[in-house]
């Protein structure tokens, strides 16, 4: 059975319908958080988004991409200055993120 990955379909909202009861069981599960911020961040939820990113990286500062996604994050709530750390140290470690 093929599971559609919500994400990718661009429908954040149906994301966490999903996500709902893995966050309930396994919500200290880094992937399933990890999975939460990225609908958070895609559904304009930038507060939960910003709060789970940076849980994540608090937990793990060499995740990359968590520490793009919480540039980006912050960027998108107008705060620049706390955003450019983050995108910056991403940026180095995955040059990608440039």
């Amino acid at each position: 059975m093929v599971v559609p990955n919500w994400l990718d379909q661009r429908d954040p909202f149906g994301a966490l319908v999903l996500l709902r009861p893995l966050l309930d069981e396994h919500g200290d599960d880094r992937n399933v958080r990890m999975l939460a911020a990225r609908a958070y961040f895609a559904s304009a939820q930038l507060g939960r988004a910003r709060a789970t990113l940076e849980r994540l990286v608090a937990e793990s500062p060499d995740d990359s991409y968590a520490r793009h996604l919480l540039g980006r994050t912050l960027q998108r709530q107008g705060l620049a200055e706390e955003a450019a750390p983050h995108l910056t140290m991403a940026a180095v470690m995955t040059p990608e993120y440039a």
